[in-house]
């Protein structure tokens, strides 16, 4: 019932908004560009045909662009960023030859202490993630050839940062920053927080470790300023329903967003 109330939300949001776009194409106003950054988990195969039409309904409603962003978005254009969350192997048997047949460029986060390993951390998630894993070392070095792949730091054991203390919410962030940029032999630049915990005393600490960007789990556009820090996400799975994943990349679950 509440997943149905925040479907029924959002599509009145997009109706107000579509009414504004109509409104200022009349009377030739420019829109603001918009990007939405979506973030997935994993994508087994019985759910990459799913996966597949999402990604054609990406390309057809927006400009997928990479985490790092031009200076400046074009008026009038919407945008989309792809991300995974853990950094698991059905992502790089199953999205990426997708991602790059089509083009798109991606971001995943890994957790560096838990390479080769199950997701022993998982509370709640799609039941598929259950039968997955993280890549190895060497599989991870072997997808982060592909010139469109950004690798991200998902701290060492994907630790809750909010409940660890301060001292090893620190040493997580550093850590696995130094990990797999040793793994990937190039920087890593970017992070994303498990679980979306995070505060103002962990960006902080975040900018201090050396990341140019972190990204939170509240679904508020992205890059909406060329000095911003945080940018939020939306979660999505392969099998939400075709109007949920439009509504996301539309932007109309904003009103969800609690703080960047």
């Amino acid at each position: 019932m509440k997943r149905f109330v925040k479907l029924c939300i959002s599509l009145l949001l997009r109706a107000v908004d579509a009414t504004c776009e109509t409104f200022c194409r009349f009377i030739g106003r420019p829109l603001a560009p918009r990007c939405i950054v979506i973030y997935y988990h994993t994508i087994p195969s019985e759910l990459k045909p799913l996966f597949i039409r999402q990604l054609d309904v990406i390309t057809r409603l927006a400009q997928p662009i990479a985490t790092t962003p031009p200076a400046l978005l074009q008026l009038g254009k919407r945008y989309v960023c792809v991300t995974f969350d853990d950094g698991f192997l059905s992502v790089k048997e199953n999205a990426a030859p997708e991602l790059t047949r089509r083009n798109i460029p991606w971001t995943i986060f890994v957790p560096s202490g838990q390479l080769g390993k199950k997701p022993e951390w998982l509370r709640q998630a799609h039941p598929a993630a259950r039968h997955d894993r993280v890549m190895t070392p060497e599989e991870l070095r072997d997808l982060a050839q592909d010139p469109l792949v950004t690798v991200g730091s998902h701290t060492m054991a994907h630790a809750n940062l909010l409940e660890v203390g301060m001292e090893r919410a620190t040493q997580e962030l550093k850590q696995s920053k130094t990990d797999l940029e040793a793994v990937l032999g190039k920087p890593v630049e970017q992070f994303s927080y498990p679980f979306g915990a995070r505060n103002a005393a962990l960006d902080a600490q975040a900018k201090d470790a050396g990341y140019s960007r972190i990204f939170s789990s509240s679904p508020a556009p992205a890059f909406r300023s060329a000095d911003e820090f945080v940018s939020g996400r939306i979660t999505v799975d392969p099998d939400i329903s075709p109007l949920e994943f439009r509504l996301k990349i539309l932007g109309a679950y904003r009103w969800l967003a609690k703080g960047r």
